[in-house]
């Protein structure tokens, strides 16, 4: 028989428990940082401070949450259907091809107000594209999605390297990198919305995409729970076995999800190359999509749970790089530890703690938690 168990409350599960997981990784990187002669409380406050005291720091922070929020959403819509996408990175890098098109064609013809639905469409499109062949290739051969958007990933890098080297390069030009965008494929800042509550934003690169990233959320809300599409994909999820009875056809949906989290994925170029650096260019995407992976574990691949996490991930960015600065001892790669500790705890050990929580709430509710183990005993 095994032993006294109680279902945890949402609140417990999407919320206590990535809040412990955080905890003790934060602790253990604090103990990490004591190794190299510095004081943890110390670093604790400068992170914070270097993330969220100031308005140029907030905006840099909101600025790389955006990215983590378009990729983190593109792995969890994948997720859902029990789909491994490791190739954020390359769906992202080919998604800023399609938005380099877009501006390099229209920038001078129309204002940013128009291109941007356009880049929008252009990035979706291409990111998708991009995750089709491993979904088919999944879906109709068998090849697992993890090895194959791993190997697209490499492809892309490549691929890009190509274009920015023999196509798309300006004529004398000798950096890898198309030409600067015009007024119309550059997008508004938002750093007035900052300076609105009496903060000082010198020139930080947050801008409009940032909202697309929030409507992008509320829509991967509203398809997964709220659309028969989500529906099936979450069927699929549970339970191929499940899904077939149903009569939900297995390929279509893995190739639907797959194509959704690609479209996803290649929209964070928007805000690289049309919200900051106005050209594409080589590495624009600097890790966001593997980064994506965590931000969706830790944010319980929900929407709700995915902002906040990418905001942390924003969090550790800009406030490590002032940790970094202010703290000569802990260089980039203490604050990529920093980033795995987190990773780790809450993803590959995300349920260390969940076995004592539910003996806690066994105990708190004992009669519930007997309902529980007869079942278990039942079956």
């Amino acid at each position: 028989m095994s032993g006294p168990y109680a279902r945890l409350p949402g609140w417990a599960d999407y919320g206590l428990i990535p809040i412990i997981n955080l905890l003790v990784a934060f602790a253990v990187a604090g103990l990490v940082v004591l190794l190299v002669g510095e004081n943890p409380l110390r670093a604790a406050v400068i992170l914070v401070e270097g993330a969220f005291v100031g308005g140029q720091n907030i905006a840099y922070t909101l600025y790389y949450a955006t990215s983590f929020i378009f990729t983190g959403l593109a792995v969890a819509v994948a997720f859902h259907c029990r789909l491994f996408n490791i190739g954020g990175e390359g769906q992202a890098y080919v998604g800023g091809l399609g938005v380099a098109l877009v501006c390099l064609s229209f920038d001078a013809l129309f204002p940013w107000w128009i291109n941007f639905p356009l880049a929008i469409l252009g990035a979706a499109a291409f990111g998708a594209l991009w995750a089709l062949i491993p979904a088919y290739l999944q879906a109709r051969r068998g090849s697992h999605v993890v090895i194959t958007t791993i190997m697209f990933n490499f492809i892309a890098a490549s691929l890009m390297v190509y274009l920015l080297v023999d196509v798309l390069k300006p004529p004398g030009s000798m950096a890898p990198q198309t030409r600067t965008f015009l007024e119309g494929g550059q997008l508004p800042k938002l750093n007035w919305l900052i300076e609105a509550f009496g903060l000082s934003v010198r020139s930080a690169p947050f801008n409009i995409s940032f909202l697309l990233a929030l409507l992008a959320a509320f829509g991967v809300w509203v398809l997964i729970w709220r659309t028969r599409l989500g529906y099936e994909i979450r069927t699929q999820g549970h339970s191929a076995r499940a899904a077939r009875y149903a009569g939900i056809g297995q390929a279509r949906i893995i190739i639907v999800a797959m194509t959704v989290s690609g479209a996803l994925a290649g929209m964070m170029a928007l805000n690289p190359v049309m919200g900051d650096q106005h050209r594409l260019q080589l590495d624009f995407v600097t890790g966001a999509g593997f980064v994506g992976i965590a931000v969706a574990l830790m944010g319980r691949s929900h929407p709700a749970g995915i902002v906040p996490a990418a905001v942390l991930f924003g969090m550790l960015y800009q406030g490590g790089a002032e940790l970094a600065f202010e703290m000569p001892n802990i260089s980039r790669d203490m604050i990529v530890i920093i980033q795995g500790l987190v990773i780790l705890f809450a993803g590959a050990l995300e349920n260390m703690f969940r076995p004592y929580l539910q003996t806690v709430f066994a105990s708190l509710r004992p009669r519930s938690a007997g309902l529980a183990e007869d079942r278990a005993g039942g079956a």
